[in-house]
């Protein structure tokens, strides 16, 4: 009986579901069938005086899901109705099943894994794959299936999708180690059928490839506190299957059938490593990564190549553990084979200090500098060499940007019947350029400060909090300033079934200390709930703005009220 379920249900998902991992070890002991989901219903009123309407004046919104679970197995659905359009979404476009079975899982469909971020990462194909982990130590990967569907070039509507061949693809990884070290290996292979599709115009600029990766990694501590990882990949990747074949002798030539490397076959290589030690109370470490100027593979959608990373970081703890302090200073640059006209490269920095001397009071602290430096190559580097930048007289450019961020909260004295706090945070960003020596005048400085106070009346279930907000934007052209306060209150009744909010804020925005904006907006929220089940709620929002400029928006008033409905099943 239990395995004529398991095939009835293979069968039924197979041709049209979308379905989470299944415990082939439940069945027999979960619930045959159930259904799941939930439904909402809501309707909004919208009025407006002193400028046109921004929505219609009435407007509903319907939305539900429901999930139909068979001994696990689970096919979700759901849909969106309003006024304005209808929607329905079900998952049979893509298919999947993930049936699993103690220490072995299989995946069946459409899948996606990922071996290593050099060779397959997160590719959606549809075929098999295996993922096993018999032991504490080893553990074993493998997939095989289509990476891309073939698609006909279409010359005559002009709207057709991209042309692309029929991509089949197979890799696998395999780990073995433990908390002190490991070692895997991993290998990807994809291959365009030519035969796929009929001819594409050389415009389109579509090539069968052909691309094979092979990574190998590991990771070794060193007297208990140092640890010690890196990984190197290399990939051939071939651009056009139909070039003739290349006789040289390679490593990727040597794997036989595996691979055959042609006239148009390039090679790349990436790396990284890292290096950690961990202390009595800190913690350092350095990282380096290295990616060759077009370096691709097949078992990626994106990939950034032509870039080397160097980063240093360190975290230590002092005072007894009352202070934390941690810092990550790194670069990056491109142009790793100086083909370009132009190398960028960036700096990084960060530093934060928490201070947390006892349970009341809590101080963090955050700076970080990130900085990009480009550097434009003149035309005379190259004799006979034209390039886009022969006018620049200057040909370094930087762009700097700088964030300050600093939070504190404490803990007013009170009871188990009454809680109070403070809280404040402090927030500057500088963003500024400088081209060669000079600096520019197209840089910007933001400030935001925020003060808040809450008090919170255990027994009466009632909450209320007052802020105020203050943020200013400088820039060549203009300074403008917005401050104003906030005043919210909740109050939660009937056994907190039922729980009511109001809130109001007031923001005034200042030109060259010129009020120009004042905006008052008044909200407030009634919401039930029945036997876990059934949710009611009712949302009011009411804002007015008044404009003291002479041109521009007139005063306006904004009114809506949304009524809503939930069940959950």
């Amino acid at each position: 009986m239990r395995i004529f379920l398991v095939f009835l249900s293979l069968l039924l998902l197979a041709k049209s579901s979308s379905v989470i991992a299944q415990n082939l070890e439940s069945i027999g002991k979960e619930k045959p069938f159930s259904v799941s989901g939930g439904v909402s219903i809501n309707q909004i009123a919208y009025a407006a005086s002193g400028i046109d309407s921004r929505r219609d004046p009435y407007s509903y919104y319907a939305s539900g899901n429901i999930a139909f679970s068979l001994y696990g197995w689970s096919v979700p659905l759901s849909f969106a109705l309003s006024n304005q359009s209808v929607t329905y979404q079900q998952p049979f476009n893509q298919y999947g099943i993930h049936p699993s079975y103690k220490w072995a899982t299989a995946h069946i469909g459409y899948s996606s894994m990922s071996f290593s971020p050099y060779t397959l990462n997160g590719h959606i194909f549809k075929g098999v794959g295996l993922d096993l982990a018999p032991g504490d130590k080893f553990r074993f990967s493998a997939m095989y299936g289509r990476m891309l569907r073939a698609v006909q070039p279409d010359t005559t509507s002009g709207k057709g999708s991209t042309p692309s061949y029929e991509r089949m693809g197979y890799g696998f990884k395999a780990h073995y180690g433990n908390a002190k070290y490991f070692g895997e290996v991993s290998l990807f292979h994809a291959k365009d059928d030519s035969a796929s599709i009929r001819y594409i115009p050389e415009e389109e600029n579509i090539l069968p490839q052909e691309n094979l990766v092979v990574s190998i990694g590991g990771g070794l501590t060193f007297f208990k506190k140092m640890l010690v990882k890196g990984e190197l990949a290399s990939s051939a990747l071939t651009r056009d299957q139909r070039t003739g074949k290349n006789d040289g002798q390679t490593f990727f030539g040597m794997l036989g059938n595996v691979f055959i490397p042609r006239i148009s076959t390039s090679y790349y290589k990436a790396f990284k490593g890292s290096l950690s030690y961990q202390g009595n109370g800190f913690t350092v470490g350095a990282a380096y990564e290295r990616i060759d100027p077009e370096y691709r593979t097949l078992g990626a959608y994106y990939f950034n190549s032509d870039l080397e990373n160097i980063t240093l970081n360190g975290a230590t703890a002092i005072a007894g553990g009352k202070v934390n302090i941690a810092m990550n200073v790194g670069t990056q640059r491109d142009n790793l084979d100086g083909a370009k006209v132009s190398t960028m490269r960036r700096w990084v920095s960060s530093l934060s200090i928490g201070f947390v001397p006892n349970e009341k009071l809590n101080i963090a602290a955050s700076y970080s500098n990130f900085q990009t430096y480009t550097n434009i190559r003149s035309q005379f580097v190259d004799i006979n060499q034209l390039t886009p930048y022969d006018n620049l007289d200057t040909l370094n450019f930087t762009q700097i940007t700088q964030n300050l961020n600093i939070n504190a909260n404490y803990q007013l004295p009170g009871t188990n019947q009454k809680r109070q706090s403070l809280s404040s945070n402090l927030s500057i960003m500088k963003a500024a350029d400088r081209q060669g020596d000079r600096e520019q005048t197209t840089g910007s400085l933001f400030y935001n400060m925020n003060a808040a106070y809450s008090l919170n009346l255990v027994p009466k279930n009632f909450t209320a909090s007052v802020s105020v907000n203050f943020s200013r934007n400088e820039a060549l052209s203009s300074r403008s300033s917005t401050l104003g306060p906030t005043l919210a209150l909740s109050k939660a009744m009937f056994d907190k079934k039922m729980r009511a909010m109001a809130s109001i804020s007031m923001n005034n925005t200042y030109t060259k200390s010129s009020l120009i904006n004042r905006v008052v907006s008044t909200r407030g929220n009634l919401s039930y709930s029945l036997k876990q089940k059934h949710n009611f709620n009712l949302s009011l929002v009411a804002l007015n703005r008044m404009s003291s400029q002479e041109s521009g928006k007139t005063d306006f008033t904004e009114f809506t009220g949304t009524l809503g409905y939930s069940y959950s099943f």
